[in-house]
């Protein structure tokens, strides 16, 4: 569980990096790069915990999956809630698809 929290704080991070400058696209672009950057910094200090303590729990593999599935979870939450955008039911199938990826890489063959 440890490495799961880690990765989600580490996601909500980066997806506020990535993507919360949007709503203030009056801003200069080097200024929103600069802060991207400084809050990217603090995602690293969640991710590369989070990998390091998991990997041996789980391969490379399953935790970068993990990682996947986490980060559309948080950036589905987060373009609705901040960013505005709508949930549309192709998102949907998409992430079921996902959910399906994660099956095969989890299942021991």
């Amino acid at each position: 569980m440890r490495t799961i929290a880690l990765l989600t704080v580490s996601n909500i991070f980066m997806t506020i990096a990535w993507y919360g400058h949007l709503r203030f696209k009056d801003k200069p672009l080097w200024i929103v790069i600069i802060a991207s950057w400084l809050i990217a910094f603090i995602e690293y200090c969640f991710m590369v915990p989070a990998n390091r303590w998991g990997h041996g729990t789980f391969t490379a593999a399953q935790l970068k999956t993990i990682q996947e599935v986490i980060t559309l979870v948080v950036f589905a939450v987060f373009s609705v809630v901040y960013l505005k955008e709508e949930f549309k039911w192709n998102y949907l199938v998409g992430f079921a698809l996902i959910i399906l990826a994660v099956f095969f890489i989890f299942k021991k063959w």
